[in-house]
């Protein structure tokens, strides 16, 4: 059966460079399982269409992975009767395994289904942008599923992220500003301090300090976060390299109070926060580093 362009995924990526993805195709019954269309995926499978088909292309994703990401219980039981693997990997870019998929949407039913059925709940985030099934939870905010997740074998609360672009399941919630999964990660032990991927990661606090979650910024700071802690090693940045590229002046003061130091440098240019700060033209944050001194 013949394949058809992907209409949703986008054009391109934005990772280490911009790249067409002209192999990005998904089969008939890949866009009928998306689309939760559970009569034409009857009608698919009735017609002998190939239920494991691999996830083509950056964003591609098998049939039951595409049912499973957008909650489409009946769907994923059907797919499953008829021989879906659980554990597919997911296409290049943020591939998910379908219980990765499960948990990002955040259905805890699904989840239980796609373990009975085999799938590895423990198993690690693609390499481009990939999480865990925690780590997907803690991203969507699912605190019911995350709490599940917690209480099960094998699930890892401190599971490294993925090389480009990932988090742990505390990174994710914290630059999300999921305070509540924030604490009940702590609570269970996640590392305040873990480090971030190696391209584009963020460490928790780095994260909260990006967004301005300051609330989050506060509990992490309470639990020992390193407000110096380095950036990774492209796209990184500082705590307050991150409040400052963002022009955020309440919490550049904050991680000034606790300690930041004025003079770190992070960044593929290796510029300081007032220089990041400066560059922008975000002047009230610029005399407020510049208060703070000294930087050389």
């Amino acid at each position: 059966m013949a394949s058809m362009a992907n209409a949703f995924a986008p054009t391109h990526i934005d990772d280490l460079e911009e790249v067409e993805d002209e192999d990005d195709v998904w089969t008939p019954l890949q866009l009928a399982a998306l689309q939760g269309d559970l009569p034409l995926v009857k009608q698919l499978l009735e017609s002998n269409a190939a239920v494991n088909t691999p996830a083509c292309g950056f964003y591609g994703q098998t049939a039951l992975q595409s049912a499973a990401s957008n909650g489409h219980l009946e769907v994923v039981q059907l797919l499953l009767s008829a021989g879906a693997d659980p554990n597919a990997p997911g296409g290049n870019n943020g591939g998910r395994t379908a219980v990765q998929a499960a948990a990002s949407s955040g259905s805890s039913e699904i989840v239980q289904v796609l373990l009975g059925a085999g799938a590895r709940i423990a198993e690690p985030p693609a390499r481009y942008h990939g999480r865990s099934a925690l780590q997907a939870a803690a991203e969507g905010g699912h605190v019911a599923l995350v709490q599940e997740l917690l209480a099960m074998d094998g699930v890892d609360i401190n599971a490294a992220p993925s090389r480009y672009s990932g988090r742990t399941a505390l990174q994710a919630a914290s630059e999300q500003g999921f305070l509540e999964i924030v604490e009940i990660l702590l609570r269970a032990g996640a590392n305040v301090n873990a480090a971030p991927g190696r391209y584009k990661g963020l460490t928790a606090l780095q994260a909260a300090a990006a967004g301005a979650k300051v609330d989050v910024i506060d509990t992490l700071l309470e639990h020992g976060a390193d407000v110096n802690a380095p950036g990774c090693y492209y796209h990184g940045s500082t705590a307050l390299a991150a409040a400052a590229e963002a022009g955020n002046s309440a919490v550049v003061q904050k991680l000034l109070g606790a300690g930041a130091d004025v003079r770190a440098v992070s960044g593929d240019a290796q510029r300081t926060a007032l220089q990041i700060a400066d560059l922008a033209d975000y002047m009230d944050v610029v005399g407020i580093l510049e208060a703070a001194g000294p930087h050389e």
